[in-house]
């Protein structure tokens, strides 16, 4: 490959001046003259049947425009999670049920003149329910004795994957383990909380300014929701702070929307905190069951995943999650017998939905806490272990024998072994009623949705008459630099600095189709599409230069702003020029729309190490010192990358000791705030090392592909396998809180 100027470059992300100097608009942000405010009212019930409702006080506050429920709402069903217009997953959501299904379902809303008197109007509203059985815990939720709270059962589906003969396997294997491990659903907690405006205008087109992390799916539900043609839908993305998942599917959106509807003016919903926690989606909690047979070298030969997924009140994304989960232990080890059972199931707590590595957490989360069991009953360290059983770049994954890229986790362990001084620690000195211990893991993610979705990208580039351009993207950067890192690839084909390029991002009016971003697409899929759109652009910017420099296209090359002559750098012309005299001789515009599909399914990989050191007496665990190695193929921008994986760190520290959605007896949740709901803070956070292993992608654009979401994959059980060795125990129930480690001390 030819020198790189601008892919692999540490550049600032493209909007930072705008985020420091506070003048970048979020949807919170946004005001319009006339603009109404909403206000939400919440089930107190986890499952309950709506009687009546009395909004006869609410109407008549003053400044009150409009009160919605389920008695004059839409009555149209849908899944929030649709990612296309035929996607077959089950429609179980309303905006207003008639029928609430968890403490925090929508009840009814109101718009005012201001949100004072909104707030006022929600409390004026009388409800009388009718209150029913419910259910909290998935297994209990499977018993046929169970309340249901769906027709046809409380299971969503259920998926089977297997490859090779694992009911014969047990047969070969010396030793055979078995755990059960009880996974917890905690909160996306994103900066920015979910906020909303729409507006219906007279011509009869429905507007939504909102932060999603999918436009065209908001379209498509709000054009089924509001018996809409796409043309009278515009889906707007201002800036979003954070997401991780948690503004992939739809929520407060066409409640604005019909506030809009019967107001004819602008309505602006915003919740807090607390109703973020409640109402919205969080990650899905999960019982895992694994087994797995061994020979006496640690050699793995049969491994079976069983996953009671809690899904909550609603279908969502649980066949999503759990489907996407069902393939990821097939790509990480060499063992040829492997079968997975997912079940997702309907309980009466909030929903579950896309967040942060979408089932990649939760499988390897209790996967890499049983194998290091194993690796430490057979008195085998663990990164040993891993070495003798992890997937090789030549390898190919066990259910259909297709080949998988450059997988190299192999290397992540390696190097990160090396860099961490694993085998080097010493970890026996007296501290005095603590106890250090390290711990590891390795973990995978995939790249897009190869053979699930349909999963292209269109986009659309033009250039400007001083060699400038613009570029047209349906990406929603989230925070992560993914449009920044689309311009750096844009300018390496172009041979011009990414601050040349302006983007225009994510408003379904002004902006080709993309499926979303999830699922780590944004570099693998929608970064290649940005280098096949620009090299169609440099493919015309040739052609018309070649004319003008009475010179064969195959000679000249873009760079620094010019196209040049291979043979002669002195034969040249500015791209300005070019464009200028592609206006006038050619009587054309240089641009150029191109559709990009995912070619191939590849993964990510990492493998993370951790020390920590827990207080005997206490149960608090401190994390001293970490490192994070990922294979990306090529970084992009080696700056988001390490930026990425710090994230991840720190979302997994909190999935590994502090962070748990809890409820009380009859399905409340006890923690929706962040006084109890408990978050890793910086000053919390450990010495923190990241290493990128960069051996290439063939199929990534430069060799590129993803660590958004894998970051976070391996950083869970990395930090409670450290926690096991510290300690000498074998939990099932995570997160480690000092109660628990306490309890665990005591029954050692």
């Amino acid at each position: 490959m030819s020198e790189l100027h601008y892919v692999g470059a540490r550049l600032p992300i493209r909007d930072a001046a705008l985020k420091v100097s506070g003048q970048l608009k979020y949807t919170a942000d946004l005001f319009f003259p006339g603009m109404l405010y909403g206000k939400l009212l919440f089930s107190p019930y986890a499952h309950a049947r709506i009687k009546k409702i009395d909004t006869s006080a609410a109407e008549a506050l003053p400044g009150v425009r409009a009160v919605v429920s389920c008695f004059n709402g839409p009555k149209t069903v849908y899944n929030s999670a649709q990612r296309f217009i035929d996607h077959k997953i089950p429609d179980t959501e309303f905006v207003f049920p008639e029928v609430v299904r968890f403490v925090g379902d929508r009840v009814a809303a109101v718009a005012a003149d201001d949100l004072e008197t909104a707030v006022k109007a929600i409390k004026l509203i009388q409800v009388e329910y009718e209150e029913l059985p419910a259910v909290f815990d998935a297994e209990e939720a499977l018993k046929p004795d169970a309340p249901i709270i769906h027709a046809g059962g409380n299971k969503v589906g259920e998926f089977l994957v297997q490859a090779g003969n694992i009911d014969e396997a047990w047969k070969l294997a010396d030793h055979i383990f078995e755990d059960k491990y009880v996974l917890p659903a905690v909160s996306h907690v994103a900066i920015e909380p979910h906020a909303a405006v729409a507006h219906y205008d007279a011509g009869g087109k429905l507007t939504v300014w909102c932060a999603t992390q999918n436009a065209f799916n908001y379209r498509i539900l709000l054009g089924k929701i509001f018996d809409l043609p796409l043309n009278k839908v515009r889906v707007i993305r201002p800036a979003i702070g954070g997401a991780f998942g948690g503004k992939l599917e739809m929520t407060i959106e066409p409640v604005a929307a019909l506030l809009a509807k019967l107001t004819g003016r602008h309505v602006k919903l915003e919740l807090t905190r607390k109703e973020v926690f409640l109402s919205t989606r969080t990650r899905t909690s999960a019982v895992v069951s694994v087994k797995t047979g061994v020979k006496k070298d640690g050699t793995l030969i049969a491994h079976e995943m069983k996953v009671i997924a809690n899904t909550g009140a609603y279908a969502s994304s649980a066949l999503n999650v759990v489907g996407a989960m069902s393939h990821k232990i097939f790509k990480m080890y060499q063992m040829p017998h492997v079968r997975f059972v997912g079940i997702p199931v309907y309980t009466n707590l909030p929903i579950a939905g896309a967040m942060r590595g979408y089932g990649s957490p939760q499988a390897f989360y209790a996967q890499q806490v049983h194998f290091r069991r194993i690796a430490q009953t057979l008195n085998l360290d663990f990164v040993k272990f891993q070495l003798k059983n992890l997937v090789e770049p030549d390898s190919c994954e066990p259910m259909h024998g297709n080949p998988m890229g450059n997988p190299r986790p192999m290397d992540c362990v390696a190097k990160g072994a090396q860099a961490f001084r694993w085998f080097e620690r010493d970890l026996s000195q007296d501290l005095g009623g603590k106890k250090r211990g390290i711990g590891m893991a390795v973990g995978c993610h995939g790249n897009g949705c190869f053979g699930v979705h349909r999963d292209y990208t269109a986009l659309i580039l033009k250039m400007n008459e001083d060699g400038s351009a613009v570029f047209y993207t349906g990406t929603h950067d989230m925070g992560n630099g993914t449009v920044t890192a689309e311009t750096q690839i844009i300018g390496e084909v172009l041979g011009i600095h990414p601050d040349r390029i302006e983007c225009i991002e994510a408003d379904t009016d002004t902006v080709p189709w993309n499926l979303g971003d999830y699922a780590s697409r944004g570099v693998y899929v929608s970064g290649h599409a940005a280098k096949k759109v620009a090299e169609n652009v440099k493919n015309q910017l040739i052609q018309t230069a070649g004319k003008m420099l009475g010179l064969p296209g195959e000679e000249l090359t873009l760079k620094n702003g010019f196209v040049v002559s291979g043979n002669n750098p002195d034969r040249k012309a500015g791209l300005s020029d070019v464009i200028i005299f592609a206006q006038k001789e050619e009587q054309r515009d240089m641009i150029a729309a191109e559709s990009f599909s995912d070619p191939f399914g590849p993964y990510s990989y990492g493998a993370h190490f951790a020390e920590v050191e827990v207080d005997e007496e206490t149960g608090k665990v401190r994390v001293l010192d970490y490192l994070a190695v990922h294979d990306v193929g090529k970084a992009i921008n080696p700056m988001y990358a390490e930026g990425q994986a710090e994230g991840g760190i720190q979302m997994g520290i909190g999935y590994a000791l502090t962070e748990e959605l809890t409820y009380d007896e009859k399905g409340k949740m006890t923690c929706p705030h962040l006084k109890k709901y408990h978050m890793v803070k910086a000053s919390q956070m450990p010495r923190t090392r990241v290493m990128l292993i960069e051996e290439g992608e063939e199929s990534g654009p430069y060799g590129a592909k993803s660590i958004g979401e894998c970051a976070t994959v391996p950083s869970a059980p990395a930090v409670v396998n450290a926690v096991c060795n510290a300690l000498n125990i074998n939990p099932d129930q995570f997160p480690l809180t000092p109660e628990r480690i306490k309890e665990y001390l005591i029954k050692k």
